[in-house]
């Protein structure tokens, strides 16, 4: 596969080799830093296409990981084909009831086979913040560093991406309540169309993504985007305990026009950590220009991600 050759990997079971090796030797071999990129909601591993590029040119092993039923497992609706808005309201979904114990194991499994060879970084975006937690409890021993980019970090207080949602910081978020698409409570899952030829709807979709990209640029992050993540997901429990996440080195890589994690919550969540781990505090990289997907240009982030292998 010509991705693999290029240090490249899509999807939950892309990395081979090195199976017999044991965790604990995980801890002191010194061979190539692995990237483990987690995606956020509605999205999938290509989401981190530039960056893992940008990344694997400076020397990195890079896998962009498809959570269960994104990317290269996703599902589309035989309704949203069609744009039939009636039809996809009721459509069933698979990923109904997917949660984050199947997220959790999802990347926990690419972390253990990653940390045979090397370092591991670990790095979600948005939603895939849950899932960092979740491993850094699970796996600490396995992990170099975690980063959080423009991602929830579930505190005591904020136990889940829904409690942190509805935060007083992120009130002034934008919000995709009025695109939903069906019932959550029978569908099980979040639906939005993201091929909707509506330009209000598109013009909130691009507020709350990134305003800043021009409409091109904005058009090509829809196409990647996908209908359905599943409530639990976002109703599941992920806070870092502070005897097993909390004793690995983090990073934040704060965006400063974010409209769907504003950066008031962004700065609760930090604080919050802190406060769980005095002596082991966040590093917060300031990105005050970026809204949620990042900057168009990804040479600042990917050089901040490249110093997390030191």
């Amino acid at each position: 596969m010509a991705l693999r050759g290029l240090g490249l990997a899509l999807g939950g079971t892309a990395l081979a080799g090195g199976l017999g090796a044991s965790g604990a030797a995980a801890q002191t071999r010194r061979g190539p830093t692995t990237y483990v990129l987690v995606h956020g909601t509605h999205s999938a591993g290509a989401f981190w296409m530039p960056i893992a590029r940008e990344l694997t040119l400076l020397g990195h092993r890079v896998v962009m990981v498809d959570q269960p039923r994104h990317g290269t497992e996703a599902f589309v609706p035989e309704s949203y084909q069609r744009q039939d808005l009636k039809a996809m309201a009721v459509e069933p979904s698979p990923l109904r009831g997917l949660g984050l114990d199947d997220y959790e194991a999802r990347i926990t499994g690419v972390v253990r086979r990653a940390a045979r060879i090397g370092p591991v970084v670990l790095v979600g975006h948005s939603l895939g913040g849950v899932s960092v937690s979740r491993v850094g409890n699970a796996v600490p021993h396995l992990l170099h560093h975690i980063c959080y980019m423009a991602a929830f970090c579930p505190s005591r207080a904020l136990p889940t991406a829904d409690a942190s949602t509805a935060a007083p910081e992120n009130a002034h978020a934008v919000s995709p309540v009025e695109l939903i698409v069906g019932d959550l409570e029978q569908l099980g899952v979040l639906r939005l169309n993201f091929r909707t030829g509506d330009s209000r709807e598109l013009a909130l979709l691009k507020e709350m993504i990134c305003a800043d990209y021009p409409d091109a640029g904005f058009r090509r992050i829809l196409a990647g985007m996908q209908t359905d993540e599943p409530t639990t997901a976002y109703a599941g429990r992920a806070v870092g305990r502070a005897d097993s996440w909390g004793r690995i080195p983090r990073t934040y890589l704060r965006f400063g026009k974010d409209r769907t994690i504003a950066t008031a919550l962004q700065d609760r969540m930090v604080a919050e950590a802190d406060a769980l781990t005095p002596d082991n505090r966040f590093r917060v990289r300031n990105f005050p220009e970026a809204s949620h997907v990042g900057p168009l240009d990804p040479a600042a982030v990917t050089k901040a991600l490249d110093a997390l292998a030191a």
